[in-house]
């Protein structure tokens, strides 16, 4: 009769101790789980690497110091004000420069340089843009064009950095390119002119036919003045960053193949020296494609200026 009882506790009693037994295994199973996650998240991430380095950050990472920005202010908007107070601090010198030598005397070095530049936007893109009235927006196009190059130059200095890798910024420079092709535009066309950029219909037609024309052609007015600027800016932001995508995914690599291969110092070694070799030619081209890229926003900002002060 007793042997019921005892024979019936024995399951319960089994497992009560495989209970306490897995509750004395947890912790350490949960070590191990959090050391393999922390081991994970040691590993390279070559994604992180790249948008640690191309994307905006509330601070600005020096040698030695990373110092944390203000909620107003991002790593981007840091190198704007130094592009602006660079080539602000530029021009004056310049200015101050050919203005000392005097009437017929012509200036040398990087003033010299700068000079022709302007010469060069004024007489050749400007005038040939624009046409009459082209001495108006000479200063503008001629600040994109330097502004932009010294934020793209920016990129490529130690500890630097792109601003115009980010489309905010692109987009921004495209918005007041708009703003001054259209204003001016309208001042220069009047209201009627103006009007007449956006429903356009050809000299001669009436009735039906010129009814048809506008309701076809009046969207495509409207819309080709929206894709002006989206052009302007994601033809800048896209040429800045491919560059340096390509730039940190080679660095990267060199990471990736020393833990792919950690005994192997010589296929590392290897992986090291092409990549070396590929950044440098890619960073000469970056030189290249940073002035390109400043010319061509400025040479289009000035056709699309030049295009609304004309009637059709």
């Amino acid at each position: 009769m007793m042997g019921l009882p005892l024979a019936a506790m024995r399951p319960e009693r089994a497992t009560a101790q495989e209970a306490h037994a897995a509750a004395q295994d947890a912790p350490a199973a949960a070590q191990d789980s959090h050391g393999a996650s922390e081991g994970a998240e040691h590993g390279f991430d070559l994604g992180e690497m790249l948008s640690h380095h191309i994307l905006d950050a509330p601070y600005y990472e020096l040698p030695w110091v990373e110092l944390h920005l203000p909620s107003w202010l991002s790593k981007h908007g840091v190198l704007m004000l130094l592009a602006a107070v660079i080539t602000t601090t530029a021009m004056v010198i310049v200015a101050r420069t050919v203005s000392g030598k005097g009437p017929g005397r012509a200036s040398s070095g990087f003033a010299n340089a700068v000079e022709a530049i302007v010469v060069f936007f004024r007489d050749d893109v400007c005038k040939g843009n624009i046409g009459h009235g082209y001495e108006r927006f000479t200063p503008f196009v001629l600040t994109l064009f330097f502004f932009i190059l010294t934020m793209n130059l920016l990129g490529l200095v130690p500890w630097g950095g792109t601003a115009t890798g980010n489309v905010s910024v692109t987009a921004a420079l495209a918005v007041v390119t708009f703003f001054v092709a259209e204003v001016s535009g309208f001042r220069t066309l009047g209201a009627s002119g103006y009007m007449r950029t956006i429903f356009f219909a050809p000299p001669g037609m009436h009735g039906v036919g010129k009814f048809a024309i506008l309701c076809l052609m009046t969207p495509i007015e409207v819309l080709s003045k929206l894709t002006k600027p989206f052009a302007l800016a994601i033809r800048l932001f896209a040429n800045m960053i491919a560059g340096h995508m390509l730039i940190f995914s080679l660095l990267g690599l060199i990471f990736v193949f020393q833990e792919l291969f950690p005994d192997k110092l010589l296929v590392v070694g290897g992986v090291a020296g092409a990549s070396f070799v590929m950044v440098s030619v890619i960073l000469l081209m970056e030189l290249l494609i940073a002035v390109i890229q400043a010319y061509v926003f400025a040479m289009l900002s000035a056709v699309f200026i030049g295009l609304l002060q004309h009637e059709h």
